[in-house]
């Protein structure tokens, strides 16, 4: 099993920023891609970004492309998201995910371990 905590979320303004992080433990070693999702009051849940577990290869949705940043450390089993120029439309749960396949998936379906989230609020 792997675990996965998320920390660094808030309160914060439009046009802030945010940066989340993920750790994983457990059994890393069987992972590849992480991601990232979020999940607004009445929605369903979203894909952000992913990154493959070389770091080499990144995606991101189109509503946060040139805003959002992911990257990850492998040694210390993080993973993070830089949020730049967060408006409303950011808030939301952020939620971690880790895939045992090692592709730039964003699909929910391919994600087979999830931490519990944390909140983004953003006011105007």
């Amino acid at each position: 099993q792997v675990q996965l905590v998320e920390s660094g979320g808030g309160l914060v303004q439009a046009g802030d920023s945010l940066r989340l992080s993920c750790t994983a433990s457990g059994r890393t070693a069987g992972t590849g891609a992480m991601g990232w999702f979020r999940q607004a009051p009445g929605k369903e849940r979203e894909f952000v970004a992913v990154i493959m577990r070389s770091g080499g290869l990144t995606s991101y949705a189109d509503s946060v492309k040139g805003r959002f940043t992911i990257s990850r450390d492998n040694a210390k089993n993080t993973v993070y998201l830089q949020m730049n120029s967060l408006n409303p439309e950011d808030a939301a749960v952020y939620y971690c995910a880790a895939s045992i396949i090692d592709l730039p998936v964003a699909r929910r379906e391919n994600y087979h371990y999830w931490g519990q989230g944390t909140q983004v609020t953003v006011s105007s």
